[in-house]
């Protein structure tokens, strides 16, 4: 994982988002590849999915390293019934190599068979955060985010305590950067009220763009932003005309556009892609490569 330089500290409201307000890991002049991480949600399978055999996770993790990418995405609650993302991460990753940065997240609460059924109070934000420390093996978390709500954003519910209690754990040095995931503009003032806001991760894509002027605010205030649900989550199939005609263009898949669009749409905003497919991350991490012009962005706005 990275030192404890690897984030700068955060900027206040009214920075804007450039090198001197981030450090190399969160700065507009990084290139698309730089901006491309790796979402490690799928590595220990679904529940209702198929088996990934632990090897191919563990490949699959180590590939992506090799291909460059410098920003993972985990949270104790990825797990299945026989695998934890953590743990596969730990295994083909420990000791973490210099510059990658491991984002983590706590908030929702899930049951031994996988049903999200609560959300943390105050007092458990703890108790998540060491449970992240034990099974990554680590000291210090690199960010590590609050998250809000289950699948759906829950917009002005009050989120002070729980940030609190996160930041809490920042000043006693067992968090480095903080975070806030699946929150509205206000939720984020909020949290940004209590202590400086490293990054944001909320659901927005190419096909689903309602996020835009939070993504543009981020951008003003040096605040990286990571969409979920990039490439539809399974719940949004990457299905559209003008998607396809874009892909048809630069001999691209749908997903590589899908990728590539957000790479240009805002510096602000790093990809976390999630497979855990070895084919399927070779061609995430192609997207890199794929160029998109005012044509093209004009054409995929929404």
């Amino acid at each position: 994982m990275t030192s404890s330089s690897a984030f700068s500290s955060s900027p206040s409201p009214s920075s804007s988002f450039s090198s001197s307000s981030f450090s190399s890991s969160f700065s507009s002049s990084l290139s698309p590849a730089d901006r491309l991480g790796f979402g490690a949600m799928q590595l220990p399978g679904r529940w209702a999915g198929p088996v990934v055999e632990r090897a191919t996770a563990v490949a699959v993790a180590r590939r992506a390293v090799e291909l460059g990418v410098r920003h993972i995405d985990t949270a104790a609650f990825y797990f299945s019934a026989t695998e934890r993302a953590n743990d596969i991460l730990r295994e083909a990753l420990h000791p973490y190599p210099e510059g990658v940065t491991i984002a983590t997240k706590v908030g929702p609460l899930r049951t031994a068979t996988g049903e999200m059924y609560a959300e943390a109070r105050p007092e458990q934000i703890r108790g998540l955060v060491e449970e992240n420390l034990r099974q990554l093996g680590v000291d210090v978390l690199d960010l590590v985010y609050l998250r809000v709500g289950r699948l759906k954003a829950v917009g002005g519910v009050p989120i002070g305590e729980r940030f609190a209690a996160l930041a809490a754990l920042r000043e006693e040095g067992l968090v480095r950067r903080l975070g806030v995931s699946n929150v509205s503009a206000g939720q984020l003032a909020e949290a940004r009220e209590i202590a400086p806001v490293a990054a944001v991760q909320n659901r927005f894509g190419v096909l689903d763009q309602a996020d835009g002027a939070l993504v543009d605010e981020c951008a003003a205030a040096g605040i990286a932003y990571m969409p979920f649900f990039a490439l539809g989550g399974g719940h949004t199939a990457l299905q559209d005309e003008n998607l396809r005609k874009v892909a048809e263009r630069h001999g691209a898949t749908a997903h590589q556009i899908a990728l590539a669009w957000g790479l240009a749409r805002s510096p602000a905003i790093i990809q976390i892609p999630g497979t855990s497919s070895l084919a399927h991350l070779e061609e995430n991490m192609a997207a890199a490569r794929v160029v998109l012009d005012e044509d093209d962005m004009a054409l995929l706005e929404r």
